[in-house]
């Protein structure tokens, strides 16, 4: 880890403490650590994969019966593969910096041996023959699949049964909610998700962590039960940009050093089409510290083909959404979920010059859009609309994330303060194709400018 990684503030304070306290700090906060350390803790040897697994599982079995976010916990599986690993360490054959570290997948991944039910009681049981591709290259790296996290019916807007770690009447978001919600509660290190439209980026404001979309297409969907193909994205949660950034890194081998820049543009109009009145002081605050603390943030009005992008992004995921589950629809009408059959519905009946318009329109909003990000280097938005909604019937408004991947530009969200009812909201960056390394540094520079440390109770 290089020195941002030292200095990055976490819901444990400023990461320094020395790791032989690892062990006794974490079973007295009742919660796994933050993934960097873990990391370090599993490279001084003060800590097993083991000893993380049953942490993990002691955490599991405390919080579970609240939060509800798992859908499948392989408990036996992990613990095999934790000795595995432990063995591994012992003979000096560490495969990564992911080695021995637990995680949830959510449950449109497909894990070979391991039910994939796509958050829907009419795929309860199924068994998939092979891993998704995403699910083999963390196991290649060493990494333990603890467990498959609960999605929304088919990683759309029907919701399950999650609820937010920090207050539990309140959504955790979706369509990724099991996986925000483990890692905002501590039970394990990071979790993939996916998102289609804001399915990583508002879940991880919602439930105070971070969540990253990287640059579309650059972490593998084969495996990962599609909804909107040309829309969907592999998506990652940790409980800090520090352990972020090392997931990354692991996953993404080589990525060069970027440097931060500290120019963040925030787009006009976006602010107003996405967040509430709170929301809106929230960030303005937020604006005016990192202004404070020496970053350069200014406001630049967008192209009109970027103010146009949720209503295209709407078109597509609708067409693309009834061409993948037409068959389903057919057999199943609404047992597929209330939400998706009306999907299906209004996607079917789109002409295909509809949707043909739609993706026009879209490319050359990526064409316009590109030219900004030569002198707009990272753009700073709200994460979500506001805190998390009331109730578990609703998921929450994904129009903050919406314009980010119909663009397939990379995109995080870090936890910025707390509403007036004690709920995170969230910051939003958002860089230039491929730019993850860079986009990171800069929300690790923009955490510790902002100093704001919290964690789920």
């Amino acid at each position: 880890m290089d020195r941002r990684g030292f200095l990055s503030m976490t819901g444990w304070g400023v990461l320094g403490f020395f790791p032989k306290q690892l062990k006794s700090i974490s079973r007295s906060q009742g919660r796994v650590p933050p993934l960097e350390q873990c990391i370090r803790a599993l490279e001084a040897g003060t800590l097993s994969p083991t000893d993380l697994v049953e942490l993990c599982l002691e955490v599991i079995g405390k919080r579970e019966g609240q939060v509800q976010a798992w859908a499948h916990l392989a408990t036996d599986a992990a613990r095999a593969e934790a000795r595995e690993r432990t063995a591994e360490l012992a003979r000096g054959a560490r495969r990564s910096l992911l080695h021995g570290i637990p995680f949830g997948a959510k449950d449109i991944y497909d894990t070979a041996g391991m039910p994939t039910g796509y958050g829907s009681p009419l795929y309860a049981g199924r068994i998939p023959a092979a891993d998704s591709d995403l699910i083999i290259q963390l196991r290649e790296a060493g990494a333990i699949l603890l467990g498959k996290t609960r999605t929304t019916a088919f990683a759309y807007f029907d919701p399950g049964p999650t609820t937010n770690p920090w207050n539990p009447a309140f959504t955790p978001g979706g369509s990724s909610s099991g996986s925000a919600a483990a890692v905002a509660a501590g039970m394990v290190p990071f979790a993939l998700g996916s998102q289609t439209f804001g399915s990583v980026l508002r879940p991880a404001s919602f439930c105070g962590i971070v969540g990253l979309k990287p640059t579309y297409g650059q972490l593998s969907t084969r495996g990962m039960l599609p909804l909107a193909p040309s829309l969907d994205h592999a998506g990652l949660f940790t409980a800090t940009v520090a352990g972020m950034f090392m997931l990354w890194r692991a996953l993404r081998k080589n990525v060069p050093a970027r440097p931060a820049p500290k120019r963040l543009t925030i787009p006009d109009p976006f602010v107003a089409m996405c967040a509430d009145k709170e929301m809106e002081e929230a960030f303005q605050r937020c604006a005016d510290r990192l202004s404070a603390k020496g970053f350069r943030v200014a406001t630049a009005p967008v192209p009109q083909s970027f103010v146009r992008l949720l209503d295209d992004l709407q078109v597509v995921l609708k067409f693309e959404g009834a061409e993948t589950h037409r068959e389903r629809w057919e057999k199943h009408g609404e047992a597929m979920g209330a939400k998706l059959a009306e999907l299906v519905k209004e996607g079917l009946a789109l002409p295909d010059r509809v949707y043909e318009s739609a993706l026009e329109r879209i490319q050359q909003a990526r064409r316009d859009f590109s030219g900004l990000l030569a002198t707009h280097p990272v753009f700073l938005t709200p994460a979500a609309p506001g805190q998390a909604p009331r109730g578990l019937a609703r998921t929450g408004d994904p129009r903050c994330n919406g314009p980010w991947t119909a663009l397939g530009l990379p995109a995080v969200a870090i936890p910025m303060a707390l509403s007036q009812e004690g709920l995170p909201l969230g910051l939003q960056l958002a860089a230039a194709s491929g730019e993850e390394s860079s986009l990171l540094t800069t929300a690790e520079d923009c955490a510790a400018a902002l100093g704001f440390s919290a964690q789920a109770p």
